[in-house]
């Protein structure tokens, strides 16, 4: 049974160093106990197969989003196999959870036996010891064809030639448009940079914006220009991972985003974000936005937003073929208390055949087979749209690579907006943008 969806990325929150961690609120209430392991569980330890007669309780921290409920809806088939695992699942915020997590990673007795994590993240924590090296796991587990999952997806997951996660979700971005608007416009889908700007404002009426930006101080502009910053032939790091946010091309990029933002997108938008974006398209206030690839079928459900919009919409590649990446990712923590059958539990949601399923649910993709596989076509949302998913995802980039990632995001982001408001030059945003990269990469 398909979720009704509406996924999105939260709003970020202000850069901070995660060391230490910041206690978590009072109120909120661990999902349960201490997880325990038997006598299956102890002998299995560093094995990719666990036995199904391991017992033991497995404490898990996600995202609130539909993609966990997805998972959760998963859980008692898993549990046919595996009786003696329990699975308990706690959600919170995204802006929740980053330091939570390091409160448990640092705790005498850790809250969690296995955990998501964030992109930006990853670095941070393997390289602080906090996670827990899958690549064996993943070796010796029967079938799991690790080789099937996105080769941009486990380039996150990989940590200085050691595998610290296997691939949750993906929010990959794509050109997102309205058929008939687009049509009414005489454009035909935007492939270049060039291209992209004259679409956008073209695309503009009276009663109606080109494009629906998302210039938001922070991670939301960087998040966007990136697939900018792409198409005009640029790169946020080079071959050896150093920052290249003050280039030819990035100029060329943030002068177009600028001059589009000015001419096309919805008038004093400059603090908007990914909801605000989303609700100008999905109301027919907006023709257009770079959005995530999965926010298509949230535009396209009749029961949505959209109303009588619903079936109008499609997804592209990014104008020149690259998009900005993100992804959640499966990890287990150094301290967890019962790795064993965390890990049962993630080899199993994640491997090939229940991958197809989660993803027939309406859950993003991570796997290469899933996009062909008949019960994702047939329960899914169509053959074109995830062969659009596919092509996106063989050809993205992950706003961050290395430690403080997160911190870079917002520094960068920053910079970004101010050009944008006008608040400083284009020269002046990008050579701070580039600096600031470097301190934090240092």
């Amino acid at each position: 049974m398909k979720i009704p969806m509406l996924r999105r990325r939260p709003v970020r929150p202000k850069a901070t160093r995660w060391l230490p961690a910041i206690a978590m609120a009072a109120g909120l209430v661990l999902a349960g106990c201490a997880g325990t392991g038997g006598p299956d569980e102890q002998s299995a330890s560093g094995l990719g197969d666990i036995p199904t007669d391991t017992n033991a309780t497995v404490r898990v921290l996600m995202e609130n989003v539909p993609d966990t409920d997805i998972v959760k809806n998963l859980v008692g088939q898993f549990n046919q196999k595996y009786p003696g695992i329990k699975v308990q699942i706690e959600t919170m915020t995204f802006d929740q959870m980053r330091d939570r997590l390091v409160s448990s990673f640092q705790a005498a007795e850790p809250a969690y036996d296995l955990i998501v994590v964030d992109n930006p993240w990853m670095d941070d924590f393997a390289d602080a010891g906090f996670l827990a090296p899958l690549g064996d796991r993943i070796a010796s587990t029967t079938d799991y064809r690790p080789d099937d999952f996105f080769p941009s997806l486990t380039a996150i997951t990989d940590v200085d030639g050691t595998t610290y996660g296997v691939p949750f979700y993906n929010y990959a971005l794509g050109y997102i448009y309205n058929k008939p608007d687009l049509a009414a416009s005489g454009q035909q889908v935007p492939t270049d940079l060039d291209a992209l700007i004259a679409t956008s404002q073209r695309l503009k009426t009276p009663d109606r914006a080109g494009i629906a930006m998302q210039p938001q101080r922070g991670y939301k502009i960087f998040e966007e220009w990136a697939n900018w910053l792409f198409a005009a032939g640029g790169s946020i790091y080079d071959q050896d991972g150093k920052p290249t946010l003050n280039t030819e091309q990035a100029a060329r990029a943030l002068n177009a985003y600028i001059d589009t933002y000015r001419t096309a997108a919805p008038p004093n938008s400059l603090a908007w974000g990914f909801d605000e974006a989303f609700r100008s398209v999905s109301s027919g206030k907006a023709a257009s936005m770079i959005g995530y690839n999965w926010n298509l079928p949230a535009l396209n459900d009749p029961a949505g937003a959209s109303g009588e919009r619903a079936g109008q919409f499609a997804l592209a590649p990014i104008p020149g073929g690259k998009s900005a990446l993100g992804l959640w990712s499966w990890a287990i923590p150094a301290n967890s208390a019962a790795s064993d059958a965390a890990w049962a539990f993630v080899s199993w949601v994640t491997s090939p055949d229940v991958d197809a399923q989660r993803v027939a649910d309406g859950g993003a993709v991570i796997r290469q087979s899933s996009l062909t596989d008949q019960k994702v076509l047939a329960d899914g949302y169509g053959a074109d749209y995830y062969k659009t998913v596919g092509e996106i995802l063989k050809n993205a980039e992950p706003l961050s690579q290395g430690k403080g990632g997160e911190e870079m995001i917002q520094a960068v982001g920053t910079e970004l907006n101010d050009a944008a408001a006008g608040n400083k030059s284009v020269a002046d945003a990008l050579r701070d943008a580039q600096a600031a990269a470097e301190r934090i990469q240092q």
